[in-house]
C-alpha cells in the first residue's frame, strides 16, 4: 500500500487535513486506514457514524454521505494497491461494522454506551478514548450523549 498525503497527528489543528479527507471521501477516493498502526477514523453520516479501523477501507460509494471525520490515534491512510489489498480491506471494514452491531444489539443504552467505551480503550488507550467526544461515541452506539457523560463520569468517580 502507498502511503497518502493524509498522514497526520490527531491531536493537531487539521482542519485543512479534515477538509481534505471529507473531500477525498465525497470524490469516492478509496483509502486504507493504515494497518501498521493503532488508528482509525469516525465518520459522521447525517444520523449516526461509523468507525473504521486499522485496515479498513473507507471512500468509495460507502462514504459520499459523510458529513464529519474524527481521526482516532495517529492517523495514517493509505492507497490500496492491488485487488486484493481492496478486497481485503472491504472485508475489514465489514469486521469493524459487524464489531459495532454487535454493541448496538445491546437494548439497554447504558450498556452500550458502557461496551463502547471500554472497546475503545482497550483498542487504544484511556487517553486517547478521552479525547473523542461524547457525541461520537453516541452516534457510534444510537445513545444519547449525556448517556456517555453518565457513564464517564461514573468511570471518573471510581
Amino acid at each position: 500500500m502507498k502511503e497518502n498525503l493524509s498522514s497526520y497527528p490527531s491531536n493537531s489543528p487539521a482542519s485543512l487535513n479534515i477538509d481534505n479527507i471529507i473531500a477525498q471521501l465525497h470524490k469516492k477516493q478509496l483509502l486504507v486506514v493504515n494497518p501498521r498502526r493503532k488508528n482509525g477514523i469516525i465518520l459522521y453520516k447525517r444520523y449516526h457514524a461509523e468507525f473504521a479501523g486499522p485496515g479498513a477501507v473507507i471512500g468509495s460509494v460507502f462514504d459520499l454521505d459523510v458529513v464529519q471525520v474524527i481521526p482516532v490515534g495517529k492517523l495514517s491512510l493509505v492507497t490500496p494497491q492491488t485487488p486484493q489489498e481492496k478486497i481485503n480491506a472491504y472485508l475489514i471494514r465489514r469486521q469493524w461494522v459487524r464489531l459495532t452491531k454487535q454493541i448496538t444489539d445491546n437494548p439497554v443504552p447504558l450498556q452500550r454506551a458502557q461496551v463502547i467505551l471500554n472497546q475503545f480503550e482497550n483498542w487504544f488507550d484511556a487517553d486517547t478514548a478521552a479525547k473523542l467526544p461524547d457525541e461520537a461515541f453516541a452516534l457510534l452506539v444510537g445513545v444519547l450523549p449525556q448517556t456517555i457523560k453518565k457513564i464517564r463520569h461514573e468511570f471518573e468517580r471510581l
